[in-house]
């Protein structure tokens, strides 16, 4: 009975992804009930010939291995960094956005388009950059 149980854990350990990768996924640690069921399946399916009945089973305990722990966290780590970075280009678009608007619904200046372009370009990267800004101060023009 211990090496049909071990087995079916394996088993059913293998059948499912520790962690949702791809959103929406079936997995170890998100998938509860339906994890649950499969183990009380698998179980009960290797356990019947030994006259056992199994009433429920869960997953109670995940561990792995120190260097596949290692690669999870830095998985989890970049996920992280990388939703960061999308709030913050949506937020600097639109403020890129609002700047743009307000420039001209006030007629502040009119840019043409390589200006827009250019200020554009300017303000993602003060409003993206890790680092803090240094202004630059232009005493030439673009078209020269």
């Amino acid at each position: 009975m211990k090496l049909q149980s071990e087995t079916a854990v394996r088993h059913v350990a293998t059948s499912y992804a520790y962690d949702d990768t791809e959103h929406n996924e079936l997995t170890l640690r998100g998938g509860g009930e339906e994890v649950a069921a499969a183990l009380t399946r698998e179980l009960q399916q290797r356990l019947a010939k030994a006259g056992v009945e199994v009433d429920e089973a869960r997953l109670t305990h995940l561990a792995y291995a120190p260097e596949i722990a290692q690669a999870m966290l830095r998985r989890q780590q970049a996920e992280a960094v990388i939703a960061a970075r999308q709030k913050i280009v949506i937020g600097a678009v639109s403020m890129v956005e609002m700047a743009l608007s307000e420039l001209s619904t006030k007629k502040v200046v009119v840019l043409d388009e390589e200006r827009k372009a250019a200020m554009v370009s300017n303000l993602l990267v003060v409003l993206c950059g890790e680092s803090e800004a240094h202004p630059v101060i232009n005493t030439g023009t673009l078209y020269n």
